[in-house]
């Protein structure tokens, strides 16, 4: 059995460290000292210090049970909620396209503009769950999913739709940005990876379903159910709303001018990434633009005690490695999920129906070992555990890669199981680094940047599927894999760095 390595414990996860007082201050605390953060330490530390220094009240190391399971169960029926809408909209559009007279092309903005909403609210709506707290927040963005979505069934036109749908990203977001807060707050330290890995079998169980679901409610009923299939759902969750945990708010101003600036630059980006696929110098253009109005929202944020763009926690030694190996496996995740269906159709020459089992396939190994890579999280280095994930997910990805044309489906699931596996084996170890470095204080924005930081790597994964296409039709399913692969990579080499870092 693999030991553990106090030193890497103390700075990426492992049982034995204690808290060092400077490992979860404010802003101001320094990358060294940070490191030696341990997910066992203290509740009572300097975790709990407010962003400008001044010491909090101690928070509870998690709620007691039974509190704790109503909590947990109402955060995973938000978790659905947010998954399922991304998934099984898509399911319906060309059902939608057709009773609405739209084309395809104007149907696909029925999806593109709840992700849109997603992506330019996360990071806004973090900031401001740290100020209003945690369950007002949660209360708000249920109510306003619900409302959403019953506008999305009533609605009797596109522009009705899309504008219905942008509501209810905002409400999906306004709940996707406080899991990580929240799941940190509701279970004791010791507990926390199991949390996480509970909240990974989720998504993945939902992304496996909303397909499934979408097609079983459309062969019933029409399109407006795919959406009024939430509100009984919804309901149900508001009972558990007053089981939620609340953390002390943070009293410090919101900048409103760096919430729009914060927006524009997501919603550039975002949309530079879709122009890739049609016109690669206008995409390219417009992530410029975002990039630079990244750079001026950073610099701003610099000054800031408790800014809207949590500079201050990249300060954060293990969090910002947990960040970057992050988002080099949601990238090769999204250029995988994107690349794959293509693959499977042009280079393997699958039917339709076979691609959605195959597809299916890795979902299933992430929900069948994130439990496992809960509990080892709890007692071995985030830096090991998902580097052996990253490791095995550029296995099964290489094994899709080099596998002939004539190949029958069983190693093809194969592939998709072991990569899954790997993705699922990584996530959990890594957000438990990433949400427990964080300051109790900063939980909030701590889920924040987790949730954009998987954004921001899927859409750059689709961004290579986009370029890979644009560079040979005939070959980028494949050349699409192989930069999939390559971004898995890079996450095993960051993993490496922060092991040999964090340990020195």
């Amino acid at each position: 059995m693999a030991q553990n390595d106090p030193a890497s414990d103390n700075a990426s996860g492992g049982p034995r460290g204690a808290s060092n007082s400077s490992a979860n201050g404010g802003p101001n605390s320094s990358p060294s000292g940070s490191a030696n953060s341990s997910p066992n330490s203290s509740p009572n530390s300097s975790a709990n210090s407010s962003p400008n220094g001044s010491a909090k009240s101690a928070l509870p190391d998690g709620l007691p049970a039974p509190r704790r399971y109503w909590a947990a169960a109402t955060v995973m029926t938000g978790i659905s909620l947010s998954v399922l809408d991304t998934t099984i909209a898509n399911v319906a559009l060309p059902t939608i396209s057709v009773d609405l007279n739209a084309s395809p092309a104007q149907a696909v903005w029925i999806v593109n503009a709840y992700n849109l909403a997603v992506v330019m609210a996360l990071l806004p709506l973090s900031a401001l769950a740290e100020r209003i707290g945690f369950r007002r927040m949660f209360t708000f963005g249920l109510i306003l999913f619900t409302l959403a979505s019953l506008g999305c069934a009533l609605a009797g036109t596109l522009w009705q739709l899309t504008a219905a749908r942008v509501f209810q990203g905002v409400g999906a977001a306004t709940l996707m940005c406080m899991f990580g807060g929240l799941v940190r707050n509701i279970y004791p330290l010791h507990m926390l990876g199991r949390g996480i890995s509970i909240n990974a079998t989720t998504v993945a169980v939902m992304s496996v379903l909303g397909p499934t679901i979408g097609s079983a409610i459309l062969s019933v009923a029409p399109w407006p159910w795919i959406f009024a299939v939430n509100l009984p759902i919804c309901v149900l969750a508001m009972f558990g709303l007053r089981h939620l945990p609340e953390v002390p708010r943070n009293d410090v101003k919101l900048d409103w001018i760096s919430a729009l600036l914060c927006m524009a630059t997501l919603g550039v980006f975002i949309s530079g990434v879709d122009m890739m696929g049609q016109d690669l110098l206008r995409g390219i253009g417009l992530v410029a633009i975002a990039t630079v109005a990244g750079l001026v929202l950073v610099r701003r944020a610099r000054k800031q005690p408790a800014p809207l763009v949590p500079v201050d926690l990249l300060r954060i030694r293990p969090l910002a490695f947990a960040v970057g190996a992050s988002a080099c496996t949601f990238a090769a995740q999204m250029a995988s999920y994107v690349s794959l269906p293509f693959y499977f159709q042009q280079v393997l020459g699958r039917p339709y129906l076979e691609v959605g089992m195959l597809m299916g396939a890795w979902p299933v190994g992430t929900a069948i070992i994130a439990p496992l890579a809960g509990r080892l999280s709890d007692r071995y280095s985030a830096a090991t555990l998902s580097g052996v994930g990253a490791a095995t997910m550029v296995i099964g990805m290489l094994w899709l890669t080099l596998l002939p044309a004539t190949v029958s489906n069983w190693p093809i699931v194969a592939g998709m199981f072991v990569a899954g596996v790997g993705f699922g084996f990584f996530q959990t170890p890594n957000n438990r680094a990433m949400l427990s470095a964080a300051p109790r204080s900063r939980s909030g924005a701590a889920g924040g940047l987790q949730a954009t930081t998987r954004v921001f790597g899927q859409s750059f994964g689709t961004a290579l599927v986009a370029i890979a296409f644009s560079v040979s039709l005939a070959h980028g399913p494949g050349l699409a894999l192989v930069l999939g692969t390559i971004c898995a990579a890079l996450a095993v080499v960051v993993n490496t760095v922060r092991f040999n870092k964090l340990r020195a």
